[in-house]
């Protein structure tokens, strides 16, 4: 724990925190221009209410109260799970579309490299506090069943929306952990609990 609580560590812990900043903000960004040519491409309407089962929800009550571990954790755990289910949004959108619209494609499959890159990002946070990184098999819905169509598209939607959520709960989260300590002048420890 001692060298969780360093200067290096500390300040390889607000490096950390300001690169994932910049990647969950230009994920953000790319997520809501996909959303846009998604909806247009599959002739939704934007704002369709939608709720998806499987899918991670960004809100939280008592968001203030939560250690700095616990925010790693749930922000892995989410992205994780989008990984899962934007690869079944890109496999579902070839199958329907073939090469017929590569551009929604391409844009997916770098939305799903963002995301798996920013997972990968919040595991070196956690290596840095010498945390245990949880398996792939402990975070994530089960693979979402096969849905008609249409029911893939309000899914799709879904996912997307709350992708953009998330981005941005990502950067509150981030900013909450490099904020230095009042006490020390260091960031905040992964470790403490309530």
């Amino acid at each position: 724990m001692a060298a969780a609580d360093s200067p290096s560590a500390a300040l390889r812990r607000r490096d950390l925190c300001s690169r994932g900043i910049r990647l969950a903000g230009k994920m953000r960004a790319d997520v809501v221009d996909l959303l846009d040519a998604y909806v247009e491409q599959q002739g939704l309407d934007a704002s369709a209410s939608v709720a998806v089962e499987g899918v991670p929800l960004a809100a939280v009550e008592r968001w203030d109260e939560q250690t700095g571990t616990q925010r790693l954790l749930e922000n892995l755990a989410a992205y994780r799970a989008f990984r899962a289910l934007l690869a079944q949004m890109l496999e579902e959108q070839r199958e329907q579309l073939g090469e017929a619209d590569a551009g929604l494609g391409r844009a997916l499959a770098a939305v799903l490299l963002q995301v798996s890159a920013f997972a990968y990002h919040l595991e070196e946070l956690l290596r840095l506090e010498s945390r245990g990184v949880p398996g792939e098999e402990e975070d994530g819905p089960p693979p979402p069943p096969r849905l008609g169509l249409f029911e893939q598209k309000l899914r799709g939607l879904g996912v997307l929306r709350e992708l953009a959520q998330w981005a941005v709960r990502s950067v509150r989260d981030l900013r909450q952990l490099a904020k230095p300590s009042p006490a020390t002048g260091a960031a905040p420890a992964l470790a403490e609990s309530p």
